[in-house]
C-alpha cells in the first residue's frame, strides 16, 4: 500500500511492518499506540523504525492512518482512574478522638 508519511511516499505491507518490529522492544505507550503482533507499540516508534525518519519530522496521525489502512489496531491506553478511598465509621470516628496519650 503506497503511503505517505512526512511528505515522502512508502511503499508498506502489513507483512513488511510485521517484519520490521520483529525484535524491537516497546517502548512506553503514553498516547497512541498500534499492536504489531502480540505487542503494543507507540504510533511515533512504529514510524521511526517503519520510515526510518526522525519521529519529530511525522505526526502519529500519520502513522495511524497508514497503520489502520494496514489492518492494524491502533488507538489510545485508557487512563486508570485515581483509586477512591472511602473512610470506614470506625476510621473516621478514631481520626476525630485522636491517638490515645500514654501516661
Amino acid at each position: 500500500m503506497r503511503c505517505v508519511i512526512a511528505r515522502f511516499p512508502f511503499d508498506l505491507t502489513k507483512s513488511g511492518v510485521l517484519e520490521s518490529m520483529k525484535g524491537i522492544k516497546p517502548e512506553p505507550v503514553t498516547g497512541e499506540s498500534v499492536i504489531v503482533g502480540r505487542r503494543r507499540y507507540p504510533v511515533k516508534q512504529v514510524g521511526q523504525v517503519v520510515t526510518r525518519q526522525d519521529p519529530r519530522d511525522f505526526s502519529a496521525g500519520e502513522v495511524v492512518r497508514a497503520m489502520t489502512r494496514l489492518g492494524f489496531t491502533c488507538g489510545t491506553l485508557p487512563v486508570a482512574e485515581p483509586e477512591v478511598r472511602t473512610e470506614s465509621p470506625f476510621d473516621r470516628a478514631s481520626a476525630l478522638l485522636g491517638t490515645p496519650v500514654s501516661v
